[in-house]
């Protein structure tokens, strides 16, 4: 009987949010705690379950699982250090293991460590072991570091976007885990870093051009001795020193194929970089267009999309609505915990005066004050339709501002699918404009049925338009937010026995 500890820490965090992220903005597992909760979610780790439990020689060691509720700001570091802490006793207080998987993010942040997936796995390394076999998962929005791959045995990384592969990822990890320990590989890695920073439609995995990297990937993958490949775009909103895409690929043993078949995936991205930039419309443009449609309107406002660390209290769709006079049915989500405090104080049913929006991030956006009718009230206790996790919005309210429903929510939570209006008894497909703060969503859940699908230039902390938001800590020349950047490849390799070249 072998041994596999399993553990978790993940959060991607957007460095131009000003609100610190705190650890009261994670759910917390341990033991079999874990288990039960990774068992019902389809998740990376329940991936990897899947595969452990077909192995009657396999025990798995369920240590400790930390995963934020969404993303946010920056980590504040005592809550980091917290964190890091319990995850590294849970290793240390574990019965003795044979290997370990972990399932990390790579876009985490705190005050005081620009990369802390790195120092998890360099403290995880010393202790349980030089020998020890380690396999970490990680979000393709994750950004590489090299002390990422230098205590890790191999790593694998998600291949779709919108994200539907989080399963896939857990077992992909869990196998190539099982072939390191019976010695069938002997995993060495390549990694290749590109200066650019991409956001948009292009990179939807099925259909933009961010596809030929990703399908060289699989490539590799399905191939003899290719056991690991994909490409880490990075998080652009994560303003750390590494920040920038990095392609990845583990063989069996072929540092030179490693070499090659990286520096092809990152050629074959930097190909297409340059239409990896969404277009924009103005605000004002993007109402009118809403005015004058003859069927459903989305709004994306991915400036505030929360799933990207964003602080999710923009008001500034809903300040141009008001201000043109728009009269038709709108949907929209923000995070204002003293205008839900002030609807809880009423009740159902009353009508208040109250500001809503710049609750979090007033440099950004202008308290609004409206009058409305407070239709619900909950706990903001959600169920995602998309995978089965929990979700705690805090108290929720929605509030009636004429033919305006505004979901107001005590903490954020994240918006790449329907759940936050569906818990609230709202259905997008019953209004004429909705606004959603996700960069991407599934296609049935929005674009296939709305007669107009817009990309709005709104201000926060997660705008596609890069150049707007002052990265001041990543490597520069970088593209988009210089000109002329030029790219030359480099190539680092990574192997237990043979540490970094």
């Amino acid at each position: 009987m072998v041994r596999i500890l399993v553990a978790e820490c993940k959060q991607e965090v957007s460095t131009f949010n000003p609100l610190l992220s705190h650890y009261d903005d994670f759910e917390v597992t341990r033991g079999d705690e874990m288990l039960r909760y990774q068992r019902r979610v389809k998740n990376e780790i329940n991936g990897a379950l899947s595969v452990f439990d077909q192995c009657a020689d396999v025990e798995v060691v369920p240590a400790y699982a930390a995963r934020a509720i969404t993303s946010g700001g920056t980590l504040a570091s005592a809550d980091f250090q917290r964190l890091a802490s319990e995850f590294l006793d849970s290793l240390r207080s574990a019965p003795a293991v044979d290997a370990a998987y972990f399932a990390l993010h790579g876009a985490m942040a705190s005050e005081d460590e620009d990369d802390p997936e790195g120092y998890l796995l360099a403290e995880a390394r010393q202790i349980l072991g030089e020998r020890m076999p380690i396999v970490v998962s990680y979000d393709l929005h994750g950004i590489l570091t090299d002390r990422m791959l230098q205590h890790a045995d191999a790593s694998v990384v998600y291949h779709t976007y919108p994200h539907t592969d989080f399963y896939e990822t857990g077992q992909r990890a869990a196998r190539l885990l099982l072939w390191i320990m019976s010695g069938a590989v002997r995993p060495v890695t390549a990694k290749v870093f590109v200066p650019a920073l991409v956001r948009g439609d292009e990179l939807i995995t099925a259909t933009g051009l961010i596809r030929h990297a990703v399908q060289a990937a699989h490539a590799v993958e399905n191939s003899a001795g290719g056991l690991s490949a994909g490409l880490f775009w990075g998080n652009p909103f994560t303003d750390v020193a590494a920040l920038g895409t990095n392609s990845m690929v583990t063989t069996d043993g072929d540092s030179a194929r490693a070499e090659r078949e990286a520096l092809h995936i990152a050629d074959l991205f930097w190909r297409h970089h340059k239409a990896m930039q969404v277009p924009l419309t103005s605000i004002q443009d993007a109402v009118s267009a809403a005015i004058n449609a003859a069927g459903a309107t989305i709004m994306v406002d991915a400036a505030d999309a929360t799933s990207s660390g964003a602080s999710g209290d923009s008001n500034a769709i809903l300040c141009e609505l008001l201000a043109r006079g728009y009269r038709g049915k709108a949907l929209l989500p923000i995070v204002d915990p003293p205008a839900v405090r002030a609807a809880v104080a009423a009740g159902v049913g009353e009508t208040i005066r109250t500001q809503v929006g710049g609750a979090i991030d007033p440099r950004r956006f202008t308290p609004l004050h409206v009058e409305g009718r407070v239709v619900s009230l909950s706990d903001g206790h959600i169920i995602s339709e998309s995978y089965g996790e929990h979700w705690n919005a805090g108290e929720t309210a929605v509030l009636q501002v004429g033919s305006y429903s505004l979901v107001l929510t005590s903490r954020a939570v994240s918006l790449y699918d329907r759940s936050l209006f569906y818990a609230n008894g709202l259905d997008p497909q019953h209004f004429d404009a909705v606004i959603v703060k996700s960069p991407q969503c599934q296609p049935h859940m929005f674009r296939d049925w709305a007669a107009q699908y817009i990309d709005v230039d709104a201000p926060g902390a997660t705008s596609a338009n890069l150049r707007s938001l002052g990265h001041q800590r990543c490597g520069r020349p970088m593209f988009p937010l210089d000109n002329d950047v030029t790219y030359t490849p480099t190539v680092r390799v990574f192997s237990r026995s043979g540490g970094a070249s």
